[in-house]
C-alpha cells in the first residue's frame, strides 16, 4: 500500500471519528435527561425513612470528581452495604458541568441504592453547569429538617448573593432548637489542616469580612458542624464551638500519602450530638504505587468522562492540520500543465464506457451530448457501451446497459442501483480502455471506482452548473450554491484523469474552485446536416398546423423547471404584447414539473393567444420546428454550454438570450444574435429590436448557421477521442512511474 493510500485511509478514519462523535454530541444534547428537580424526590425518600427516628445515619463525599475508579467501584458498594440511611456530596461531585459531566454522574448514581443530597460547587457551576444542575437537581441552596436533625445545603458559588443567603438562614434556623445542625458548604470556610499541594476553593465567602460575618452569623443560630469540599484532603478543626470538617478524597486529584487520601465520612447524629468517622479506602502498600495508583485513577476518570471531547478536539486538530498541510506546503500549480504525453495508438478500436444519470428516451441537453457522442465514436469504429438508469423499457440495446432504479422522481431523476453486481460483471466483461463520466455523483461516482478497479483512466465531462439546482436539494440553498456544489464537483473532478469543460468560461470556473488535473475545452457537437436538410413538406404542414396565421415565430427549447427561467421569458412576452410588437406567437417546446405554475402564469398574463407549451418533442423532430421559427430566445443561466443554442443556431436562428457560461461562447453579440443581462426591460428591448428588423433577422440567421458548422458530431468526437488516447497514454506513464 502506497503513502497515499495508507494517508488517505487515515484521513477517512479520522473524518469518521469526527463524525461519530458529533453524532453523539447531537444525540447527547438530544436525549438529554427529562426528569427534572431530581432532589425532591430524594428528600422525599430521606423524610419517609427518618420519620419519627431521632437518630440518623448517613455518608459524607467530597470531591468526587466524576471518579470512577475510587467513588464508583469503591466507595459506593461501601454505602450500598453499611447502615447509612443516605449520601451526602459536600460538592464537586462533577469534575466540569458539561453537559456530559451531568449525564456520567448521574449514571454513576443509578449505582446507588439509597437516597443522596447535593451540594452546589464550584465544579458543578463550570461549563455554564449551574442551569444544568438546576434542571436535573433543583436550588443552588435549601435545607432539610428531619426530626433528628437540621441539614442546611448554601450556595458558595457566588450564584446567588450571600446577604440573601444569610437572612434565609436567620429565618429558618433559630439556636434553641436542639436538633443537631449541620451546614454544608462548597468551600472551607477556613483554611485546612495540614496545608494542601493545591489551593483549596474559594467562593462567596472567601473575604475575610465575609467570611467572618457568615462565622460569626452560624454561631449565633447554632450550627454544630460545617462541611465542605473543595481541598483533596481530611481536615478536622473546631473554632468558637463549630466543627469544621474539609472532606475531599472520593475521587479528586488526591497525591495519595499521609495528607491526601481517598476517603469518605460516616456521620451518626441524634440527641447525643454528632459523631463523624473518617473511613480510609483502601490502596497499594507503598507510598509509590499508592502515587502512581492516584495518577491512574485520575486520568482513566478524566478519559472516562471526557473521551467524546478528547476524541472531538483530537480529530478537528488532525483535520486543520492536513488542512493547513495541504495550502501551505504541497506545491501547487495555478497555470494548466502543457506537459502532456502523446496520444496513445492501440493499433485498435477502443472501447469506451459512458456512465450518465440521464439518458434517453428522456429528453434533455446532458442525454442527447451522450447519444451524440456515443453515435460520433461508433461512426470512427469505436465500442461504447452506456450505462444509465432503466426508464422502464424493456427493449434490449447492445450498446445500452440499463441499471434497475431504486427510486425515481418525475421523468428526470431516476436513482439507479449502484450496488448492482450485474453491473459490475457487464463492465469487467466489457473491459474498458477509458471509462467517461457525466456525472460527479451516483452512477459518475459508480464509474469513477469501477475505472480505479478496472485501472483505466477516467475522464470527467463536467455539464450541469450544480449551484443552479439547490431548490432540488435537501439542503440550505446558500449552503448548497456558496459551498457544497463546488466541493462536489472540485472533488470529484480531482479524482479524474482528465476533465472536458464546453466553453472556455468553464474551464476558469473549474480552475477557480481548485481543479488541478488537465482540463479540455470541448463544446459538444450538433448534427448539422439534420437542421440544414429538413424536407420542406414536412416544414410546411408543421407551418401549417402551429402558425396558420403567420405570426412571427419565437421558439425556446428548455425543461419546465425553475433553473430555465422561463417565467422570465412569459414576463418578457407579456411586456411586448403590451408595447405593441408585431404579432407573434411563442412555442416552449419541453416538459416538466413546472408546467402547472406556467400554464397559470399565461392565464394570468393573458398570454393563452400567442404563449403555447407544445410540450415534449421528439429530439429527431426538434430541427423541424427550429427551422420553422424566427428567433430563438433563452433565459436559462446554469447551462455549462446551452446546447440548445447551438442546435438553434444550426438552424439559421438568431438568439436572443441571457448572458451566461453557456451562451458567450456561440452567441457573439450583433452578429449571431444577442447575449443580455438578466435584466427584463433590456432583454425585451432587444428582442424587440430583432422583430421589428427583417434583414437583421436574416443577416444574424445566416452568421449563426455559419458558426455552428464548426461544431459537428464529427469533429465534435473526434476531439473527444484525442482526449482518451492522451489520457490513457498519460495513465501508462504514471503505472510505468508507479512501478
Amino acid at each position: 500500500m502506497t503513502r497515499r493510500k495508507i494517508l488517505s485511509l487515515l484521513l477517512a478514519v479520522n473524518v469518521a471519528v469526527l463524525l461519530a462523535v458529533l453524532g453523539y454530541k447531537i444525540y447527547l444534547y438530544a436525549n438529554a435527561p427529562t426528569g427534572s428537580a431530581l432532589l425532591v424526590s430524594q428528600i422525599e425518600r430521606i423524610e419517609e425513612t427518618a420519620l419519627d427516628r431521632d437518630t440518623l445515619s448517613f455518608a459524607v463525599v467530597g470531591q468526587v470528581n466524576n471518579s470512577i475508579g475510587v467513588f464508583e467501584e469503591r466507595i459506593l458498594p461501601r454505602i450500598n452495604l453499611s447502615e447509612a440511611d443516605f449520601m451526602v456530596s459536600a460538592g464537586n461531585i462533577v469534575s466540569a458541568g458539561g453537559e456530559d459531566k451531568y449525564r456520567a454522574i448521574l449514571g454513576t448514581l443509578g449505582h446507588l441504592r439509597k437516597p443522596y443530597l447535593l451540594t452546589f460547587g464550584q465544579n458543578e457551576v463550570e461549563d455554564f453547569g449551574a442551569g444544568r444542575f438546576y434542571q436535573r437537581f433543583g436550588p443552588y441552596f435549601y435545607s432539610v429538617s428531619l426530626d433528628a436533625a437540621r441539614l442546611v445545603f448554601l450556595d458558595a458559588t457566588g450564584r446567588t448573593p450571600t446577604d440573601w443567603q444569610e437572612r434565609w438562614l436567620r429565618d429558618i434556623l433559630d439556636a434553641r432548637d436542639e436538633r443537631p445542625i449541620i451546614v454544608f458548604l462548597g468551600h472551607p470556610l477556613l483554611d485546612p489542616v495540614p496545608e494542601t499541594l493545591f489551593e483549596p476553593d474559594t467562593g462567596a465567602w472567601s473575604e475575610p469580612e465575609a467570611r467572618t460575618r457568615l462565622l460569626d452569623l452560624l454561631q449565633r443560630l447554632g450550627a454544630d458542624v460545617v462541611i465542605s469540599a473543595g481541598a483533596s484532603t481530611y481536615s478536622d478543626q473546631t473554632v468558637d464551638g463549630i466543627r469544621h470538617i474539609v472532606t475531599g478524597g472520593a475521587g479528586g486529584l488526591v497525591l495519595n500519602d499521609d495528607t491526601s487520601f481517598y476517603h469518605y465520612l460516616t456521620l451518626k447524629v441524634g440527641p447525643a450530638g454528632v459523631d463523624v468517622k473518617m473511613i480510609p479506602v483502601e490502596t497499594a502498600p507503598s507510598l509509590m504505587a499508592r502515587r502512581v495508583e492516584g495518577a491512574w485513577f485520575y486520568i482513566y476518570s478524566l478519559f472516562y468522562v471526557g473521551i467524546w471531547n478528547f476524541l472531538l478536539g483530537f480529530t478537528a486538530l488532525v483535520l486543520l492540520g492536513v488542512y493547513l498541510y495541504r495550502r501551505l506546503f504541497r506545491d501547487r500549480s495555478y497555470y494548466p500543465s502543457y506537459d502532456m504525453p502523446d496520444p496513445v495508438e492501440l493499433g485498435r478500436p477502443l472501447r469506451i464506457a459512458m456512465f450518465t444519470n440521464s439518458y434517453l428516451p428522456f429528453t434533455g441537453g446532458l442525454p442527447l451530448s451522450v447519444e451524440r457522442l456515443k453515435r460520433g465514436l461508433e461512426a470512427q469504429g469505436h465500442e461504447v457501451l452506456v450505462v444509465c438508469p432503466s426508464y422502464g423499457t424493456t427493449q434490449t440495446e447492445p450498446s445500452v446497459w440499463r441499471v434497475p432504479a431504486l427510486a425515481r422522481e418525475g421523468s428526470m431523476i431516476r436513482l439507479a442501483n449502484p450496488f448492482h453486481l450485474r453491473t459490475w460483471k457487464r463492465l469487467r466483461e466489457f473491459s474498458p480502455d477509458v471509462v467517461h463520466l457525466h456525472h460527479p455523483f451516483w452512477l459518475g461516482t459508480l464509474g469513477l471506482r469501477l475505472a480505479r478497479r478496472l485501472r483505466v483512466p477516467a475522464v470527467f465531462t463536467y455539464h450541469t452548473r450544480l449551484e443552479h439546482f439547490a431548490h432540488i436539494v435537501p439542503l440550505p440553498g446558500a449552503l448548497f450554491r456558496n459551498v457544497v456544489a463546488h466541493w462536489i464537483i472540485n472533488r470529484f473532478a480531482n479524482r479524474c484523469d482528465s476533465v472536458i469543460v464546453p466553453t472556455p468560461v468553464t474551464r476558469d470556473y473549474v480552475r477557480l474552485i481548485g481543479v488541478h488535473v488537465p482540463v479540455d475545452v470541448q463544446p459538444t457537437g450538433v448534427d448539422t446536416e439534420l437542421y440544414c436538410n429538413q424536407p420542406a413538406e414536412r416544414l410546411s404542414q408543421l407551418r401549417g398546423e402551429v402558425n396558420p396565421d403567420s405570426r412571427l415565430l419565437l421558439i425556446t427549447v428548455a425543461r419546465l423547471s425553475p433553473e430555465k427561467n422561463l417565467s422570465f421569458i412569459l414576463k418578457a412576452m407579456g411586456a411586448l404584447r403590451d408595447r405593441g410588437a408585431p404579432r407573434f406567437r411563442l412555442l416552449v417546446l419541453g416538459e416538466g414539473e413546472e408546467r402547472a405554475t406556467l400554464e397559470a402564469m399565461i392565464d394570468e398574463l393573458d398570454l393563452q393567444d400567442c404563449v403555447r407549451l407544445v410540450g415534449e418533442v421528439a429530439s429527431d423532430d426538434v430541427p423541424s420546428w427550429l427551422r420553422i421559427s424566427d428567433i430563438f430566445v433563452f433565459a436559462s443561466a446554469s447551462e455549462t454550454q446551452g446546447m440548445v443554442v447551438l442546435e438553434a443556431m444550426a438552424a439559421g436562428l438568431p438568439v436572443v438570450a441571457v448572458n451566461s457560461s453557456g451562451i458567450d461562447a456561440f452567441v457573439e453579440n450583433r452578429e449571431t444574435g444577442y447575449a443580455t443581462p438578466e435584466t427584463l426591460e433590456i432583454w425585451t428591448e432587444t428582442l424587440h429590436g430583432l422583430m421589428v428588423s427583417g434583414r437583421k433577422r436574416e443577416r444574424m440567421g445566416a452568421a449563426a448557421r455559419e458558426a455552428a458548422m464548426k461544431h459537428s458530431v464529427e469533429a465534435f468526437s473526434a476531439s473527444v477521442l484525442s482526449i482518451y488516447k492522451a489520457a490513457i497514454s498519460k495513465k501508462a506513464a504514471s503505472e510505468d512511474k508507479a512501478k
